[in-house]
């Protein structure tokens, strides 16, 4: 198993850093091909409002998720993304059909397996998408058309629909930092989506270790 871990870690390792490289190539490579340079000082001042939280996020799922996802699990899935609504689930439910535990040899093999079907799967049906949508995609997109409103709200449709899987199952919890969002954003429409997002966050924090407390929940 030494092996096998050595292996993995390596490969993984590579993995990320290629990933990492070619993200970042695709921008480069536009700047390039247009001769548009973004300023340095435009750039800091994006980063600043989302590297912070990002950083935070990045570090609490790595040591909550890599238990559960294993080695080679834990590589594949913050590479091929899209973790905590597809490949966390998809690894649970292995573990659980195959009853064995994480952290296990046999975990192991099964959470990687797991989430590399489930990549290959997502990959292959957005393939399938784009393939079989291409031919009628500029007609139902065209600025003449009816449905062409309903992709401009392509962005809070999906994320509206993720967040609203996860407020049904913790509605009472929920209730609050959705409330402090509206608010907020009423008073403040302008503000940046970094900033609402720790407020939101430490609401949802504070109220729910009240409710807690108060044995509301």
């Amino acid at each position: 198993m030494k092996s096998y871990f050595d292996k993995v870690h390596t490969w993984g390792r590579i993995s990320c850093i290629s990933t990492i490289c070619v993200l970042f190539l695709v921008p480069v490579l536009f700047c390039i091909h247009y001769n548009a340079w973004p300023p340095l000082q435009g750039v800091l001042k994006g980063l600043a409002a989302v590297v912070p939280l990002y950083w935070a996020t990045a570090i609490a799922e790595v040591i909550s998720y890599a238990p559960m996802l294993g080695a080679g699990g834990n590589y594949l899935a913050f590479v091929t993304g899209n973790i905590a609504n597809l490949k966390l689930p998809c690894a649970i439910s292995a573990l659980d059909s195959a009853k064995v535990r994480p952290n296990t040899e046999e975990g192991e093999v099964v959470t990687t397996i797991a989430i590399a079907a489930s990549a290959i799967t997502t990959t292959v049906i957005i393939a399938l998408g784009v393939l079989l949508f291409r031919p009628i995609l500029p007609k139902i997109t065209a600025p003449d058309s009816p449905f062409a409103p309903a992709f401009q709200q392509i962005i809070p449709a999906l994320f509206g629909a993720i967040g609203a899987s996860y407020f049904i199952k913790h509605l009472k919890i929920s209730i609050l930092p959705i409330l402090a969002g509206v608010v907020v954003l009423i008073f403040v429409p302008h503000m940046q989506v970094g900033v609402l997002l720790v407020v939101t966050i430490v609401v949802s924090i504070g109220g729910a270790l009240i409710m807690y407390k108060k044995n509301w929940v």
